[in-house]
């Protein structure tokens, strides 16, 4: 296994470095295609938006337009091994209360992937604690939730009281005090999306204490305090592929749960945010594109002008009285076309990326001691962050 891991882990480096102009870039900075091939770009620009939509959202497409260009990618075999799925009885109505669809199919999913084991269960950003109350439910084991918010702590013990669970709450904020007290060798710890800084120091933390099995399933990449990723593992010191939040924002952008209204909010936030940038290149003259802060979704159900006139004030810059608004927006259309097609071709790498930070957890695993697994624990329809890491201490 320990050289199986590896081997895939050098292959996809290769590959990733291979390609890296390909991916490693900012659409909203581009003014055409900036890649020279003819034949990608005779692809890309006789696409019409339906089209690229279509192939975004499709493998099977993506196959079929792509393959003659990047065949080293689609060449590439299946890195996600499928477990072998243990049956579980159905929940009763009392037990999923209060957890969305979604949720219930990914915490289902997850039990099936648990192993026989008597371990106590340490649960990771645990929120109310839905996960943790399943698995004490289902599998008998008493669970430690962990959660930094004291309201969160308060329902889940509530809840866990009320249906007589052996559930405990521990409300810490694991970032800035290690769980010395709570971790233990003689433990199981758990973690369902826990997201970027929040899943390294579990790792961390889980090797520093040795506990003995450990189920991950990270999420958001980019939530970490540095401005580039910095590799756990050996390996990925060495290979190091100097990933910025730009490049971790990329591998979440897999989207299979927006509705109709929250796709209309991100079409317009991107079509708004070019229109902006090309009335400030325009008035200060500075072509380069100048990012902005993310914002709440609402600012895009209302104007654009107020939407340009807070973009500005990040700018320090003074827009004039009188502003032809439609004419930028025209502008942007364009560009947004363009940024469509870029985001199509980076799109192709979201997967091998995310196998990349995925093997570069495995791996810092192998080197603490640990059997590890990586494996596609659900549908990408129920979640597109469905890599679960699976390891046990070798005693």
């Amino acid at each position: 296994m320990g050289t199986s891991l590896q081997q895939q882990f050098e292959q996809l480096s290769a590959l990733l470095q291979q390609y890296r102009h390909y991916w490693q870039l900012l659409p909203f900075g581009c003014n055409s295609l900036p890649w020279p091939d003819s034949k990608l770009q005779q692809c890309l620009l006789a696409l019409d938006e339906q089209q690229v939509k279509q192939i975004d959202s499709s493998s099977a497409l993506q196959q079929q337009y792509f393959a003659d260009f990047f065949p080293a990618l689609f060449a590439l075999p299946d890195l996600t091994a499928t477990p072998h799925s243990k049956a579980v009885a159905p929940l009763p109505f009392w037990l999923e209360n209060g957890i969305g669809g979604r949720k219930l199919q990914q915490i289902d999913a997850l039990c099936r992937q648990w192993p026989d084991t008597a371990l106590p269960v340490l649960e990771w950003c645990a929120g109310k604690g839905h996960l943790g109350r399943i698995l004490v439910h289902r599998f008998g084991q008493p669970v430690t939730s962990v959660e930094w918010q004291q309201q969160l702590c308060d329902d889940g013990s509530a809840l866990a009281a009320k249906y007589e669970l052996p559930q405990q709450f521990v409300c810490a904020d694991v970032l800035a005090t290690p769980l010395t007290a709570v971790l233990q060798p003689q433990q199981h710890i758990v973690a369902l999306h826990a997201c970027g800084q929040l899943h390294i120091t579990m790792l961390q933390q889980a090797v520093q204490a040795g506990c003995q099995q450990l189920h991950l399933v990270p999420c958001c990449y980019h939530l970490i305090p540095q401005a580039q990723y910095q590799p756990l593992s050996d390996a990925g010191a060495k290979l190091d592929l100097q990933l910025n939040k730009d490049d971790l924002k990329l591998v979440v952008q897999g989207q299979v749960t927006a509705g109709e209204r929250i796709e209309k909010l991100r079409a317009t936030e991107v079509l708004w945010r070019l229109a902006y940038d090309e009335l400030r290149a325009e008035l200060s003259a500075q072509p380069h594109y100048r990012p902005l802060a993310s914002v709440a979704k609402h600012w895009f159900s209302a104007d654009f002008a107020a939407f340009a006139h807070w973009a500005a004030e990040q700018h320090q810059l003074t827009l004039p009285a009188q502003v032809n608004w439609s004419h930028y927006l025209q502008r942007a259309t364009q560009r947004a076309a363009l940024v469509q097609r870029i985001e199509l071709v980076r799109h192709l790498f979201r997967r091998p990326l995310e196998l990349w930070l995925a093997l570069d957890k495995a791996l810092y695993l192998q080197q603490h001691g640990y059997q590890v697994s990586i494996s596609a624990f659900c549908d990408y329809q129920v979640t597109p962050r469905n890599l679960l890491l699976r390891a046990s201490k070798q005693l």
